[in-house]
């Protein structure tokens, strides 16, 4: 539960319902979906346990035929409801921004003779987009009809603004892209404007990404790329600009793994942005070497090394899947061999903590720096791995891919371990696995 929320528990000393709350999270849901088991859940939350390769359902644990979300409208106008009147009751300095208001906050930030004038309309506009106590259909309405990316698109790719104003345009425009609420088309409008000038606003973005005093801003704009990657995904030439953009990809690489004499520490919101974003630029064949000398490798390694509580199963997951497509190229075979027990324990360690497409992801990577090019290296990291030979098996019994299945199996006989030793913490009277 946001702050706000807490505030408005302790002022009305009054129980959230618990038909509001979200069996996962145990928080108030933004956007209460159901799946075919009748059970509704967050949407962060229910999709966070599905990308993870989960095939249940959580509060149920029955199988579940189809995993489509459908968005539990009587739920959310509840919580709609019970929330405004929650906030009527409160003693709260700071009233709801109302959709005119929005509109008023826009035609100011439009009409402001100089841009630094227009950074606490803009912070009030972030304040808007991120409330849970405006109803979506403004939201939606102010990205749509009310003109917001014809506003904060020029605002954001005007050369002379100030990285205040930047960092402030940058908040709002995540927050309308990461929205579970904001609609895709929507959505869509914000990207193609941005798309627009792509070179003007990678350049903006960072600039952003840059200023290493300013974690939220990075990740702001991080995340505000991965729309823009995503979008130029049918672009061949947008692609292949954003594949040969250096300092883009060298700033996400040092968000997702700081490396540096400070002992920067890592952020899971800064990890969870960059690895999206890089998994985006990874599917351009021509950027993977680039990616693996500007040390992705390296830094995929800390993350997979990370604490969970830092590097999600999630997050895990797309690593591991960067790293099957850098591993795709000489350079980042070569680089992984390089790393030689740190990449190869990193990738074992999480091998069946990332979720099934994660883990398919892991074997692949092993698959082909110990068989497909039998580096001595990656195969002695192999075999001296904790629990190498037993999480292989697990993902072979887990239902995985008949081709990561074989492998797997390959894998296994590489590996060249004694059966008895390397299945020591494997016990073979075990009726229930769950590797995911």
């Amino acid at each position: 539960m946001g702050r706000k929320e807490e505030r408005l528990g302790q002022a009305l000393e009054v129980k959230v319902p618990s038909l509001f709350r979200c069996p996962i999270s145990l928080d108030v849901m933004r956007s209460p979906v159901s799946l075919c088991t009748g059970v509704t859940y967050d949407r962060a939350s229910i999709q966070r346990w599905l990308e993870s390769g989960n095939t249940t359902c959580p509060a149920t644990m029955l199988p579940l035929p189809s995993t489509d979300l459908i968005p539990n409208l009587t739920v959310q106008r509840l919580i709609h409801i019970w929330s405004a009147s929650a906030a009527a009751s409160a003693s709260s300095p700071a009233a709801v921004l109302t959709r005119r208001v929005a509109s008023d906050l826009l035609r100011e930030i439009n009409s402001s003779a100089a841009d630094h004038d227009s950074a606490p309309a803009l912070r009030k506009l972030a304040d808007f987009f991120s409330s849970v106590e405006v109803d979506e259909i403004d939201k939606n309405d102010l990205v749509n009809a009310g003109g917001c990316a014809t506003v904060l698109a020029p605002l954001l790719l005007r050369k002379d603004s100030k990285l205040e104003v930047s960092a402030a345009v940058t908040r709002v425009l995540a927050l309308i892209l990461t929205s579970d609420v904001v609609a895709e088309s929507n959505k869509k409008i914000v990207v193609s404007a941005l798309v627009s000038d792509l070179n003007r606003s990678i350049s903006a973005l960072v600039r952003l990404l840059r200023d290493e005093e300013r974690l939220e801003s990075r990740i702001d704009a991080a995340w505000v790329l991965d729309a823009i990657v995503a979008a130029a995904a049918s672009d061949a030439e947008a692609k292949m600009l954003i594949a040969e953009n250096e300092e883009m990809i060298g700033e996400l690489v040092r968000l997702i793994g700081p490396a540096d004499e400070k002992g920067t520490a890592m952020d899971c919101r800064a990890v969870e942005a960059g690895l999206g974003c890089l998994a985006g630029i990874s599917s351009a064949k021509r950027a993977r070497p680039r990616m693996v000398r500007l040390g992705v490798v390296e830094a995929l390694t800390r993350v997979l090394g990370a604490d969970p509580t830092v590097a999600t199963a999630v997050a895990a997951g797309k690593a591991l899947r960067i790293m099957e497509a850098v591993a795709g190229c000489a350079e980042g075979r070569a680089a992984i061999c390089e790393e030689g027990a740190s990449a190869v324990s990193a990738i074992v360690r999480r091998m069946v903590k990332a979720g099934r497409e994660g883990a398919e992801a892991a074997v692949a990577v092993l698959w082909s720096v110990c068989h497909a090019f039998r580096d001595r290296r990656a195969v002695e990291a192999l075999a001296a791995a904790e629990g190498g030979a037993t999480k292989l098996l697990l993902v072979m019994q887990s239902g995985c891919s008949p081709a990561a299945r074989q492998m797997a199996a390959n894998l296994l006989k590489i590996s060249r371990v004694d059966s008895k030793s390397c299945l020591a913490g494997y016990d073979t009277k075990t009726t229930h696995i769950t590797p995911f």
